[in-house]
Order: structure tokens, then C-alpha cells, then sequence
């Protein structure tokens, strides 16, 4: 096989500290082995491979071994740093930037090609950095879980600069309209655009330059609504975001964008005064603060966790499972035991086929709510789950509390009731014995594998986005 570039530089190397190590020039060393200085001179810049015949020449000629020559280890300390800087300049990482590589000659010091080396080490470290692969997305996305349990689920900083920028643009109580919104945006010097051709991989694009938010022209399935979709870019702007420096701050500025939307949709003072009413009610219900707000079941329910503990002193669970039984979004302060992985994460782990977010999907009814008591090894849990769907699939949203808050809300007189020991494997993980005896040994079922397990986090500034499909947007548009 052909030598590559690297294991020529070094032979390279090699050839040459043993020239000199013997007092011979180019020339000189040349003329014993029968070829031109010039010859040897790209042959100890790596940049021609020598024939054997000449290697075995050059071997005598020095008093060393062939063997010694073809090593792959450097002669010196100079040869080592000058070989890891080749590689570092010949790395995809190096090549993206587009700046041309160093050359070094001899009279380029040590100190010199160490000082460009660790600039090249720091590029890669940050490089790691920014592209997460699935078990260090799982970490970020759990210690970032983990620190808003600590703190109820409940950011006042951002709840008072919605409230701020709701009260500028005139807002005063009922749905936020998009004509707000559009008020909002003009407010930060931006135009909200709506166009068919917005790059497949983000949501908005916001063009700093010239102004403009760019938006799909209709609500992405799932819940992703025009006016949220508005409010998440406008935060980006408001929060005083940059593009994220690793995995877990995109998290966190996602986390943020999200807060921020749903504050501007269900306003703290407003939607607090509804669920106190609620509450001496005893009518609390998810479909109520929904429609009370013109959002999705999905922003209710989340919005609950920022409220529910910090003002009305009801801890809750909050659970978006799919039709397979995988969590793909969930918050408890409530301790409902949810399973997780050896990471601590959540997202992804199938919960008890006898909670309430599973047994949703066998309801007949689909058009209200699940009611449910749950009786599990951390307590009784009353539940309500409503169930959807999107072209990905099935899905139900269920918020829970325990038993003593059932109290004070809707559907807390259901006879519904089950038992799960989960995560005892006997609960649910295991089948049962006759099953077993019946089946084990001749049945070989295919597991379906969520792709998500293989793919790491993409790199670039924004995680998850095509920058070139984003930017060849931004000139299309900016030069129509």
C-alpha cells in the first residue's frame, strides 16, 4: 500500500537526522548512494517515497537498519513537533477554517511551533466540546433537569421581562394575539416574515442585519405554534444569547427561549390569578388553563410546572410520552418515580405500562381526560392524560400530583385505579410465568431501535442546524 503523508514526513525525518548526525549534506550523501542532492531533499520533506533499493543504500551509507529507518517514531523532539503539527494542519478541523497552513523552515523555533500547537489543541478540545454524542446530550440534558427541579421549574427573571415586554406592546388579558406579537417584534426593530422555502433544519431564522424574523406559513404539527415560534427568536435577542459554546449551553438557551414563549402566552400575573380561582374551585384542570389561553395541551401542562409549586404550593409531575411508552419530555418535584438510565436521564426510558401515561392509549374516549389514581412504591399519584397525534406518531400528555392535592382538581372522583411496583422487573418488565414457559426458546422477536442512540449531537454554532442551507437563505431573501 501507498505510504501516507505522515509516515513519509517521518521517514523523512528519520533519513535526515541521520545525515546529519554523520556530518554528510545532501550532496555528499547524494553522491554515495547515487542520486541527486536535490532527489534526497524531497525525499526528507516527505513529499517522495523512496525506493527500497535506495532505502537499503541510504541504510549503509549512514550505519543503521532499514527496520530503523521505516519506524514510525520520531528521531528528536524537533521532528516530533514538527509531524504533530502536520497532522494538526491536515485535520478536518484545521482545513474548515480556511486559513493557510504554517510552514516551517529552520529557522522557525521550538517555541514558535509549540505556541501554534497549543492553538491547535484548544481548537480541538472546543471542537469536542460542541459536537455531544448520546450519552453526554443525556448528561447535560439531566443535570440541566435536574437544576430546575431545585428550583421549582421557576425563573422570575424571565417571567418579569415577559411581563415587561407584554405590557409595551399593549397586552392586556385574554389569548396573545399575532397581531401582539408582530407588535412585539417591531418593538425589538424586527419584521416577522412568513415564507414557504425556510431551511428544513431550523424553525425561524432571524436575519440581525436587515431586521427579519423569518416563519413557516402555517404551525408545525406538534404544537410548535407561529406565536411561540415568534417569541423564541425575539428571546434570543431579549436573554442576550450567543452562539452556544458546548451541548449544555444550547440546552440552556433552548430552555430559556422556551420559558420566555410560554410566559408571553400565559402571562405569570394572569394565569396565576385563573389557577387560585381554580384552585378555591376545586376545579384545577389542564383543558381549562388551555383554553383559557389559546395554547396548545402540551404548553398548559408545562406551563403548570412553573407555576403550580412556586405559587399555589402544589408539587406535580409533568410526563410527554409516545405510543411506544418512551418518555421524550418529563419534570417531577413530586418524587414519582421515573425510570432512568446509569446517566440519571429520563428521555428515552419506557415508563410502567400502568401509569396513567400509557394507559391513556387504551381508552376508547380520546376526546377528554384520563383520569387515574396510581398506587407506586414512592406513594399514590392522581393523574389526568390526554392523548394525540402527530405524524411521528401517538402521544399523551399527563400531569400528576399527589394524592393528598387531588383534592383540587377535576376528575379527583374517577374509580379508576392501579398498581405499579416498577421498577420491581416483575411489574411489567418481565412476562408472566406461564407465558415464559409457554413461549422462552421459540420466539425470537426484533427490537425496534431508536435512531437517536447512534447519532451523535452535529457540530457548528447552532446544534442541530445546516449553516450553509441557513445562510444561502439569508442571501436569497436579502438580495430579493
Amino acid at each position: 500500500m501507498p505510504a501516507t503523508s505522515l509516515e513519509l514526513s517521518t521517514l523523512g525525518h528519520r533519513i535526515r537526522h541521520q545525515r546529519v548526525s554523520h556530518g554528510l549534506t545532501l550532496d555528499e550523501l547524494g553522491a554515495i548512494v547515487g542520486v541527486a542532492g536535490s532527489q534526497l531533499s524531497l525525499i526528507e520533506n516527505g513529499k517522495r517515497e523512496p525506493k527500497l533499493s535506495l532505502l537499503q543504500a541510504i541504510a549503509a551509507a549512514t550505519g543503521t537498519d532499514v527496520t530503523d529507518l521505516l519506524s514510525t517514531e520520531p528521531p528528536n523532539r524537533r521532528a516530533a513537533l514538527e509531524l504533530e503539527l502536520e497532522r494538526a494542519q491536515q485535520s478536518p478541523v484545521f482545513r474548515s477554517l480556511g486559513i493557510p497552513a504554517l510552514r516551517v523552515t529552520k529557522a522557525t523555533s521550538d517555541e514558535t511551533i509549540e505556541s501554534v500547537l497549543g492553538l491547535h489543541r484548544e481548537l480541538q478540545r472546543r471542537e469536542r466540546a460542541a459536537i455531544a454524542t448520546p450519552e453526554e446530550a443525556r448528561r447535560a440534558n439531566t443535570e440541566l433537569r435536574l437544576r430546575m427541579r431545585a428550583k421549582d421549574n421557576y425563573l422570575p427573571e424571565i417571567e418579569k421581562l415577559a411581563e415587561k415586554q407584554l405590557k409595551a406592546a399593549g397586552h392586556v388579558s385574554g389569548a396573545l394575539t399575532h397581531r401582539t406579537v408582530s407588535i412585539m417584534a417591531s418593538q425589538l426593530g424586527f419584521e416577522l416574515i412568513y415564507v414557504d422555502d425556510l431551511p428544513h433544519s431550523a424553525r425561524s431564522v432571524t436575519d440581525l442585519e436587515n431586521g427579519r424574523i423569518y416563519l413557516p406559513p402555517a404551525s408545525i404539527p406538534g404544537g410548535h405554534g407561529l406565536r411561540s415560534m415568534a417569541l423564541q427568536a425575539m428571546a434570543h435577542r431579549l436573554l442576550g444569547h450567543t452562539p452556544p459554546s458546548d451541548y449544555a449551553d444550547f440546552l440552556q438557551q433552548r430552555l430559556e427561549i422556551n420559558y420566555f414563549a410560554a410566559c408571553c402566552l400565559m402571562p405569570e400575573t394572569a394565569s396565576v390569578a385563573f389557577l387560585t380561582q381554580a384552585k378555591k374551585d376545586r376545579n384545577l384542570a389542564v383543558e381549562d388553563f388551555r383554553d383559557a389561553f389559546g395554547v396548545t395541551h402540551e404548553a398548559a401542562g408545562m406551563r403548570l410546572t412553573n407555576l403550580l409549586t412556586q405559587h399555589i404550593g402544589i408539587r406535580l409531575h409533568f410526563l410527554r410520552v409516545d405510543g411506544s411508552g418512551a418518555i421524550t419530555r418529563a419534570y417531577e418535584n413530586d418524587d414519582l418515580p421515573l425510570p432512568m438510565d446509569v446517566t440519571g436521564s429520563v428521555e428515552g426510558q419506557v415508563v410502567c405500562r400502568h401509569f396513567a401515561a400509557r394507559a391513556a392509549f387504551s381508552e376508547q374516549n380520546r376526546t377528554v381526560e384520563h383520569y387515574q389514581y396510581t398506587d407506586t412504591p414512592a406513594g399514590t399519584f392522581w393523574c389526568s392524560s390526554q392523548t394525540g397525534r402527530t405524524s411521528d406518531g401517538e402521544f399523551s400528555i399527563t400531569v400528576g400530583v399527589p394524592f393528598d392535592d387531588a383534592r383540587w382538581f377535576r376528575g379527583r372522583e374517577t374509580q379508576k385505579r392501579a398498581i405499579s411496583t416498577c421498577p420491581d422487573e416483575s411489574c411489567c418488565r418481565r412476562p408472566d410465568a406461564d407465558l415464559t414457559a409457554r413461549w422462552e426458546g421459540r420466539a425470537w422477536p426484533s427490537a425496534r431501535v431508536h435512531m437517536q442512540m447512534f447519532s451523535p449531537l452535529p457540530r457548528g454554532a447552532f446544534p442541530g442546524v445546516d449553516d450553509g442551507e441557513v445562510y444561502a437563505f439569508l442571501d436569497r431573501h436579502a438580495q430579493g
